[in-house]
């Protein structure tokens, strides 16, 4: 009787520790949600968010694009990008945009200044994620997929 005591003592106490070992293993699985529709979002601390795509333009050799209202997100609520579709994910870049000039209406101009690293993963079947290899810091930025871009600012 003592022995099976000792026995069952020992084998609770093996199950406790394998579940203490391998709980930050669980914590870490990085679930990404699907989205319903193809596009590009950006994941918040509070769930996804879409942001449509900007239009490019080309004048004189300069390529740049016009602000068109583009998405604002607070530093601290941003995680990284979710790209969802067929897109050639191959040529992904993600850019500061500094300002170039006013267009004849009014409307800021924009360029894209140099290209931060970033970390792309596939996640299933279209759907990938974008981060930045380093930090993301408060300004205007474009992810640049093919001839798309779609532009988010940081406050």
């Amino acid at each position: 009787m003592n022995i099976v005591r000792r026995l069952l003592a020992c084998g609770a106490l093996s199950v406790a520790l394998a579940l203490l070992v391998t709980a930050p293993l669980r914590a870490a699985k990085d679930d990404v949600p699907t989205p319903k529709e193809y596009g590009v979002y950006v994941k918040t601390t509070k769930g996804m968010v879409r942001i449509l795509t900007n239009l490019v333009f080309e004048e004189g050799g300069m390529i740049y694009l016009e602000s068109n209202n583009p998405a604002r997100f607070q530093l601290n609520d941003l995680n990284y990008f979710i790209v969802y579709g067929k897109y050639d994910i191959r040529y992904v870049t993600l850019n500061n945009l500094l300002f170039l000039n006013q267009s004849p209406v009014g409307k800021p101009r924009f360029m894209f200044g140099k290209e931060l690293e970033v970390e792309v993963k596939k996640r299933g079947d279209g759907l990938y994620t974008v981060k930045p290899k380093g930090l993301f810091g408060r300004g205007y930025y474009g992810l640049w997929i093919n001839d798309e871009v779609w532009d988010i600012i940081i406050q």
